[in-house]
Order: C-alpha cells, then structure tokens, then sequence
C-alpha cells in the first residue's frame, strides 16, 4: 500500500487517515478519492493496512473497510462520498 501524500503509518499531522486491506476493491476506490481530495485540500493522509496493524484495528474495521476518518472522527465506511471528506477537511481542525 502507498501513498503520494503520505508521512507514514506514525505520521501524526496526517488529517485524513484511510483504514484499508490489499485486495478490496472499494479500497482501491477510496485509496484513489482520499488520494484526489486531500491533494486538493493541501491535507496529508496515511494509509493504515487493518491486516497488517492486526489486534484492536482488526478487529474494530475488520468489516467495514474501507473506512476514512478525517481528524480522528469517521466520515464513511464501504463507499465514501468525496463531499462529506471535503467538508469535514473545511470543518474541522486538528488541536495544536
């Protein structure tokens, strides 16, 4: 799993953070609309592999990948919608 915009898997300026799996096509998907929103909003954005992070990860998003979260609050799980990322970019803000 890469990513274009991506600090790290311990990337804490990271804004947006996509929970996903190798083989999940809707993670590919939402790889791809995270990819195209952050890089309009100047935000960066991690990438986390639920498989890979095993344990409590797994187990919280095991099914409900992919899952993006935006300054640590779910925006959407399965199929993510590009608007609601976009206003929680413009709403929400990352304490100091």
């Amino acid at each position: 799993m890469t990513n274009a915009q991506t600090t790290g898997e311990s990337s804490p300026e990271a804004r947006i953070v996509l929970f996903g799996r190798d083989g999940c096509h809707l993670c590919d998907d939402a790889r791809e609309l995270v990819r195209t929103v952050a890089a309009e909003a100047g935000a960066l954005w991690r990438e986390v592999d639920i498989d890979a992070a095993g344990g409590a990860v797994l187990e919280e998003y095991g099914e409900l990948v992919p899952v993006v979260e935006v300054d640590g609050v779910r925006q959407g799980y399965w199929r993510i919608d590009a608007d609601r990322v976009r206003r929680a970019l413009a709403t929400t803000r990352r304490e100091p």
